[in-house]
């Protein structure tokens, strides 16, 4: 591996102080539009400006893609990132929004860290060797009875006034659950079931790099990753993240 998870994690966590340093001060942050419902703020370019170019240091030779600045030339061995996941959270002084860096090989997930800077909690995960929460092992739940469930979804989709817009699905499976959570930022989401928080997370309409560190944290603590009918993978217009045990009863509700 060209870097190491200790590194990573310094990197990450550098930029999450890049991030807290505007969530303290929100009175002054710049909020702009880059449609009627999805926000970008300076922080968002500030910390994505500090990822390329740490990153870049420490692996001159790979890629970047990033929600604000798109994609460099090469991009068989890429960063993904999203410099704040949750920005809606951010700029409102919620806590639940979160600084997501994937490191993508081949068109393969190889290493991820997801941080969430306001509550100071950090996921990461390097394939075949697990993953972590704050330096602790993490696992999915043993949850297998969905009824007794809980899991959490989102709607991005809703920004995009899209017809199949999750608000049926949410109804069916509300309805077949204990508890439902909608919490804001797709990247920490997906850390909550590699972490057993909640038993299966799904969200339609994202994008890669809200996913990719999420998806491998999730995969790597034993959970699943599919799409709506159950095809192994990351699909990030189909997100679905389950312990395992419950992905059989979901199916049918998606």
């Amino acid at each position: 591996m060209p870097i190491t998870l200790e590194t990573l994690e310094k990197i990450v966590r550098a930029a999450g102080g890049v991030a807290m340093s505007y969530f303290n001060d929100l009175d002054q942050l710049a909020v702009n539009k880059k449609s009627a419902r999805d926000l970008v703020t300076d922080a968002d370019v500030a910390v994505e400006n500090y990822l390329k170019q740490a990153l870049a240091e420490q692996c001159p030779e790979y890629g970047f893609w990033g929600e604000e600045s798109g994609k460099t030339d090469d991009q068989t061995r890429r960063w993904i990132v999203d410099p704040i996941d949750g920005t809606h959270s951010f700029s409102k002084g919620q806590y639940f929004w979160g600084v997501s860096v994937a490191l993508e090989i081949d068109g393969e997930l190889v290493m991820g860290a997801v941080y969430g800077p306001a509550l100071d909690d950090y996921y990461c995960a390097e394939k075949g060797k697990g993953a972590w929460k704050n330096g602790k092992p993490i696992k999915v739940s043993d949850e297998s009875d969905l009824g007794a469930s809980m899991v959490s979804t989102g709607f991005a989709c809703l920004r995009q006034y899209l017809t199949d817009n999750n608000l049926e699905r949410f109804a069916r499976i509300a309805q077949a659950t204990t508890g439902q959570r909608r919490l804001g930022s797709a990247a920490l989401d997906l850390c909550t079931v590699a972490d057993g928080q909640v038993d299966a997370f799904w969200e339609q309409e994202l994008n890669l790099y809200d996913v990719a560190a999420g998806a491998l944290i999730v995969m790597e603590a034993g959970g699943t990753m599919t799409d709506f009918k159950g095809n192994p993978g990351v699909y990030p217009k189909q997100t679905m993240a389950t312990n395992g045990k419950l992905l059989a009863q979901l199916l049918p509700l998606m």
